[in-house]
């Protein structure tokens, strides 16, 4: 492990006990010292603030050497021991600079957690300063998705947790990762995330016809099929969204409570099917890249692609996990969608409904309208967010899911 910041500090009088031996605790604002510093050098002391959050001491494990004493210099390195969803360890070793002998070694825990002092994932920026995940040895990965038969087909499923069952069904073109951040958070309940046929790494149809809104909802009953769940809360984004709505009109009975992210209700119209067409057009021509160049500046809202270069990132690799004839088939699956309009009105569970207040696609008049459809159904605008409230603005998405979550019995 390399240390990701070297201090040197001085020891003041002051810290020091009646027999002039370097305090105990004011050896523990020598670390957090240290740990200021490294922000300072590094991304800035404002780091977790203007993320939101706030890495709070879980444990703290201190080895004692010897004696320091005023006017010694101390040398403290720091090091990333590991680093997990939402917490992060960090190992000082505290030496003293005249004569190299070792102070104290010390291992601290700390929490990620929002202003409601919830334990929350952390976030990219902060991932991306502190290095690499943690994984267990041997280990591909903290959570390998199963596989999951769906007709002619085997979905790629991530699977997390025990309790109230909720799927999540990303949008166009995005895969289950989109979801990333509400995974992690909420562990409260058994979180299932699948990957859309064809899509990241579920099996692609044989033929143009196996990509159908009939089809998409067929594969999310065979989901909870596959893992024993009779009913779930069903969230979906987007096109995910649209899925939903058919799968409410086949099977309604599948369905505890609803959570809607940036979708609406309406079917294209003239000009967006003509829309749909000149995208498609483009996949077939230019690849993935162009059509989410097409995209991207009506996906995320302003301040996104200003100051959330990660986020772009992963809506570019999400794209990428899209085969072009997949592309092309949910592209024609968009086009030719029903009006849901009535199918809201008949709907009698718990519902949530997010949206981006910068949403281009879904705009938050249309979010407010189909939730009035809907009896008893809350609505959120959640600021500073365009089409993809849970990645955009992961810890207040995350918050919001989480609290309706608590009123579905």
């Amino acid at each position: 492990m390399t240390p990701f910041t070297t201090v040197d500090l001085t020891v003041y009088p002051y810290e020091c006990d009646a027999f002039g031996h370097l305090n105990q605790a004011a050896l523990l604002t020598l670390l957090e010292r240290a740990r200021w510093e490294a922000l300072a050098r590094g991304p800035g002391m404002d780091l977790f603030d203007r993320n939101g959050v706030w890495p709070a001491v879980r444990k703290a494990v201190i080895e004692y050497r010897a004696a320091a004493f005023a006017r010694d210099v101390l040398r403290v390195e720091t090091t990333v021991a590991g680093r997990g969803t939402t917490s992060m360890t960090l190992r000082h070793v505290v030496r003293r600079v005249s004569d190299d002998a070792p102070i104290a070694d010390a291992e601290m825990v700390f929490v990620c957690i929002d202003r409601l002092g919830r334990a929350t994932p952390i976030p990219d920026e902060i991932a991306r300063f502190l290095g690499p995940l943690a994984r267990p040895s041997g280990a591909g990965g903290g959570h390998e998705p199963i596989r999951v038969p769906a007709g002619d087909v085997e979905l790629s499923v991530d699977v997390r947790g025990e309790g109230l069952p909720v799927l999540f069904v990303h949008g166009f073109p995005f895969d289950r990762t989109v979801w990333k951040h509400q995974l992690a958070a909420l562990s409260r309940v058994r979180r299932i995330a699948l990957d859309l046929r064809g899509v990241g790494a579920s099996g692609a149809a044989s033929t143009a016809d196996g990509y159908a809104l009939e089809r998409y909802a067929d594969d999310l009953v065979a989901v909870l099929d596959g893992l024993g769940a009779r009913q779930a809360v069903l969230c979906g984004l987007s096109m995910g969204g649209y899925v939903l709505f058919e799968l409410l009109r086949r099977h309604p009975e599948r369905a505890k409570a609803l959570i809607l992210v940036d979708t609406k209700t309406e079917a294209d119209s003239t000009e967006a099917k003509r829309g749909r067409d000149e995208l498609t057009l483009v996949a077939e021509r230019h690849g993935q890249d162009a059509v989410i160049e097409r995209l991207l500046p009506r996906l995320v809202a302003p301040e996104t692609l200003a100051a959330q270069p990660e986020v772009v990132d992963q809506v570019r690799e999400m794209a990428r996990r899209w085969p072009v004839p997949v592309l092309v088939g949910a592209l024609r699956v968009l086009r030719d969608r029903p009006d849901s309009t009535e199918t809201l009105r008949k709907i009698r569970v718990p519902t949530l409904v997010l949206v981006g207040s910068e949403d281009q696609i879904a705009p938050p008049d249309g979010a407010r309208a189909m939730a009035q459809l809907i009896p008893g159904a809350e609505c959120h605008v959640v600021p500073a967010a365009g089409h993809l409230v849970p990645l955009e603005q992961p810890l207040v998405s995350s918050r919001l899911v989480a609290d309706f979550l608590q009123t579905v019995h």
